[in-house]
């Protein structure tokens, strides 16, 4: 009680020893409070955080479930929401899950409890693999790091304090960041300047050379100039073919084996025809056309198609359409009709069994001297004939090629384990040449070419980014909407009552505009804005001209979903006789065939590697042993300072798990041996290894080779339960019915063919695009984009339309439940608001915390959290960077972009941490790990882990103590709170 007495002078003191009034940690909390706005929020923060975390961690616990309360059945019958262990999961689950269309409908005892609660329960016993038994990072860890930030923002956010005051760290200047987050799809592409992973790498140019084939046969391959500059080496150029790109590749997956890497875009051997906005006769000096393009290849372009034909004839003095134009030679693409048809072999050799067309090879061969030149093809710069001649463009060959590797190369240079592979390192440094003249000239097109491609990416989206911007200004009455009322519900409701766009109310006409503009942008940006998107336009290309929207069409019109799924589910999920279903039997092989494989690995090691039977099976005693065993194994490494490894040999001498196996003195004073070499070398990068060190390191990669197969075999086991096959099969019904139900009653079929009209469209606006080139009004080119959409934008809505009207209420259960989230997050739970002034004084007067300590370690978070706003800033802005650097685009435009998270109470750095890859882990490296030996493995995990401990600059977060007492009180007001 005299702590209590001492309070209000305590409390003055503080507030006169205080002199940075403006400090976000050191201001006066209001008459009558002990807390201030800022140390309300960041401490309810803290403690929601911890019981975030031990709740999360808590549903391992194969009892879990039983004392989680409703609907799941517990020993102690219903658990009441005041006494629920998990409070936060608990109110989640019941508020937010359970009340999901389609799980709203589910019943509590046949599907919550037979199938949801016996099937987690199954699971948590068969005691898969923990992170630390792996020495890794598990997928489920992952897993369960992003469920522990998502549900400590909501609860965080939406909870509130019953002061009024409760206030955030603000900083303005981080806007700043996103507002600059346009500029990284016009720099994306840019050639030189922006190393990646140490490597600044631009396929600079094109060199034509002539092979031989067989029987006398001759033909044109694209060598493609590299220019390399690394931060150590003075820049060097060298010479790579498609099949070099391919060998590359090759080397890559025996290198890094097991490791996924991206393809190589497919060959594709189309030329530009180049831009006039380049004069010959000024940029190259005194090269002529002559001594870049001889006149063979003049000669190959004029006998590849009318169509070419036609646009270089049509190059006349004075023609400004003509000769600025980048065209596109199309010889070697199917389908430039225009629209994409399915071609069958007939209609392929129609017209061609009795004309033998000349190919490029015979066009390009050398000829003797006199050969008589093509009908109607001119001569190039310096010829005696026709001085017009001089005006038809040089050709940029394999030019969609060279950049569709060069994204392709940037890809694979993203990752640092590519980047420093030999086989990369090979490829860009080895055999460097020096350029010729013509070299020279070409590097200068490609480049001017490469300059134009991003001045026009950059006019293109600054005009996009007026228009939206002219729609942003009439948006603001329905970003209100959607932060203060039923925004979205209104949107859809509009939506059902009205059959077009025409007659939607004002605001959702801006809004239907704003994504008119959006999407356009988009189609922009995939299929012409960027390196790779050649490639990724013939990817579509080739999907659109085999999907067969004729035979979907039908299906959709005249079968009965509603019957055929249950007969289909029937298939798969029959089990003749008790016997395993087929779906059982697909999976299970699956599984069996990984399986397999580790065990090969496995043999590998014992036999070729380690050569001591006995020390491998031990270590397979210990994975098969049970919790506690790994625990006195787990407990005795960390005591003496030993690896895991070391500690299961020393502990199987006297453990019952191994009572089977005894190791001899020599074994243990190999293993011994063994310890102390493998870690001399492993803290000793670049010592010398001796065998013992790379025998105990085999043993550690048998140990997680054991471990993995151990969890893929109880895997196999949960799949053959009969509990599985019917918890799946409860859930596709769940959601399968009420769709399959709308998309019969709304005569979705008539939508597969607008699907088709519109990627049509696509292709016939893009190519027309890719025809025009540089010489097209940027104006006009948004604008061919933005009508593409609007001419379709009513068949898309007339599907919303369609689907909506005839939903029986599955879209307003959609919109309702997504609506109460944000209600939750606007203003809280209905149980009320937590008095964190009331547990901090409650918790003074009885004597738990220390007011002192206790506002000492507050503050201390406070600072904390300021510190890590500020390396979140700027690590923001390093990635904006990396992203621009590595080729990762993306622009924002006006519009949604007003809608922050803080207008519902989330923090914006709090959503960037979980959608951000876990720096903690990185998934491809643990594929590596099984490529490289084992020594290096343990280097990188173990720098790795040096790095997360210094965090890369990120501030360390205070020890807490004093605050870890409140942690009773405030469970106490939780559960009240959540309650209701």
């Amino acid at each position: 009680m005299a702590e209590a007495a001492s309070l209000p002078d305590r409390l003055a003191r503080l507030k006169m020893a205080r002199a940075e009034s403006s400090s976000s940690y050191n201001s006066i909390p209001k008459d009558g409070a002990m807390l201030t706005g800022k140390q309300e929020h960041y401490l309810k923060r803290e403690l929601i955080s911890q019981q975030v975390r031990f709740e999360i961690n808590e549903l391992s616990s194969p009892t879990a479930l039983q004392r989680f309360g409703a609907p799941f059945r517990g020993d102690k019958g219903e658990v009441a929401p005041q006494d629920s262990e998990l409070p936060l999961l608990r109110y989640m689950f019941v508020h937010h899950v359970r009340t999901f269309p389609f799980l709203n409908q589910a019943k509590e005892k046949e599907f919550w409890q037979d199938r949801v609660q016996t099937f987690l329960e199954s699971f948590a016993t068969k005691q898969i693999s923990s992170s630390d038994d792996r020495l890794e990072e598990s997928k489920r860890r992952k897993l369960a790091k992003k469920a522990e930030k998502l549900v400590e923002i909501m609860m965080v956010s939406g909870i509130p304090t019953s002061s009024g005051y409760e206030e955030r760290i603000r900083f303005s200047e981080m806007e700043v960041v996103d507002r600059g987050a346009q500029e990284q799809g016009l720099v994306a592409n840019t050639p030189e300047g922006h190393p990646i992973n140490g490597w600044d790498v631009n396929i600079a140019g094109v060199r034509m050379n002539t092979i031989k084939k067989r029987f006398g046969r001759s033909a044109h391959e694209g060598q493609y100039i590299i220019r390399v500059k690394t931060a150590d080496k003075p820049e060097h150029y060298v010479i790579r073919t498609y099949d070099d790109f391919k060998q590359m590749h090759s080397k890559l997956r025996v290198e890094l084996a097991g490791k996924v890497l991206p393809p190589l875009p497919k060959r594709n051997s189309s030329d530009y025809v180049m831009p006039s906005f380049i004069d010959d006769s000024e940029s190259m000096s005194s090269f002529s056309s002559e001594d870049t393009l001889p006149h063979d290849h003049d000669e190959a372009r004029r006998s590849r198609g009318h169509s070419m034909s036609s646009e270089i004839d049509g190059l006349k003095v004075g023609s400004y359409e003509s000769s600025t134009s980048l065209h596109l030679d199309r010889t070697n693409d199917a389908g430039d009709d225009g629209r994409l048809k399915p071609e069958g072999f007939r209609a392929k050799i129609k017209d061609k069994a009795h004309k033998r067309q000349r190919s490029i090879g015979a066009a390009l061969s050398p000829k003797p001297p006199g050969s008589p030149r093509l009908p109607g093809s001119p001569k190039l710069a310096g010829s005696p004939r026709g001085s017009s001649d001089a005006l038809v463009p040089p050709i940029l060959f394999r030019e969609a090629q060279r950049v569709s590797l060069r994204a392709s190369l940037r890809i694979l240079l993203q990752n640092q384990h590519i980047a420093r592979s030999r086989s990369m390192q090979d490829f860009l440094l080895k055999d460097p040449v020096q350029l010729n003249d013509a070299d020279r000239v070409d590097l200068e097109r490609r480049k001017a070419v490469d300059d134009k491609r991003i001045e026009e990416q950059r006019r293109f989206y600054e005009i996009a980014s007026k228009r939206a911007a002219e729609v942003d200004v009439h948006m603001e009455r329905f970003r209100r909407d959607i932060i203060e009322s039923n925004g979205l519900r209104k949107l859809f409701a509009s939506i059902k009552q009205c059959n077009s766009i025409s007659e939607l109310p004002p605001e959702h006409k801006k809004v239907a505009e704003w994504l008119r503009i959006e999407v356009a942008a988009t189609i922009y940006h995939l299929f012409l804005a960027e390196d790779n998107s050649a490639e990724l336009f013939n990817q579509l290309k080739r999907i659109h001209s085999l999907f067969p929207y004729t035979i979907v069409k039908n299906v959709m019109r005249f079968a009965n979903p509603m019957a055929l799924f249950p007969r289909i589910l029937d298939i798969f999920m029959a089990q003749p006789f008790g016997n395993r279903s087929l779906l059982q039997h697909m999976f299970g092989m699956a599984i069996q065939e990984g399986i397999h494989n580790i065990q090969k690995s496995v043999t590998v090691l014992i036999t070729q590697r380690i050569h001591e039977p006995d020390l491998p099976q031990v270590i397979q005693r210990y994975v098969e042993a049970d919790d506690v065993a790994k625990a006195e194994v787990k407990s005795l490494a960390f005591y003496e300072d030993i690896d895991i490894v070391y500690a299961i040999l020393k502990k199987s001498q006297d453990a019952e798990w191994c009572s089977d196996i005894t190791l001899s003195h020599d074994q243990m004073a190999l293993a011994e041996e063994a310890h102390a070499a493998w870690r001399q070398a492993v803290e000793n990068v670049g010592s010398t290894r001796t065998a013992e060190a790379e025998l105990y390191a085999h043993l550690k990669q048998l140990m997680k080779l054991y471990i993995r197969q151990r969890d893929k075999v109880k895997m196999l086991e949960m799949i053959n339960e009969p509990n599985t096959i019917r918890l799946l099969r409860n859930l596709l019904e769940i959601f399968y019915e009420p769709i399959m139900r709308v998309i019969k009653a709304a005569n979705v079929y008539n939508s597969v063919s607008d699907l088709s009209s519109f990627v049509d469209d696509i292709v016939r606006t893009v190519e027309e695009a890719q025809r025009q080139g540089f010489s097209a009004d940027p104006n006009q080119t948004v604008q061919a984009f933005i009508d593409l959409c609007a001419r379709h934008e009513e068949d898309f809505y007339k599907f919303v339309h369609e689907m909506h009207k005839h939903d029986n209420g599955l879209f307003d259960a959609l919109m309702g439940h997504i609506e109460g989230v944000l209600d939750f997050l606007r203003k809280g739970p209905k149980g009320g608001s937590l008095d964190m002034n009331g547990l901090m004084q409650q918790a003074v007067e009885q004597g738990v915390v220390d007011y002192d300590t206790a506002i000492k370690e507050i503050n201390a978070l406070i600072k904390w959290h300021i510190q890590r706003k500020r390396w979140h800033q700027e690590k923001t802005r390093q990635k904006m960077a990396e992203a621009e650097n590595s080729g990762a685009s993306g622009v924002a435009l006006p519009g949604f972009n007003k809608i922050k998270p803080s207008d519902f109470g989330v923090e914006e750095e709090d959503l960037d941490e979980f959608d951000e890859d876990d720096d903690s882990f990185d998934s491809e490296e643990e594929e590596e790990q099984d490529g490289i030996d084992g020594i290096l493995a343990e280097q990188k995990l173990r720098a790795r882990q040096q790095r997360l401990k210094s965090g890369a600059g990120e501030p360390q977060k205070p020890e807490v103590k004093e605050l870890n007492k409140l942690m009773d009180g405030f469970l106490v007001r939780l559960r009240a709170v959540l309650s209701e």
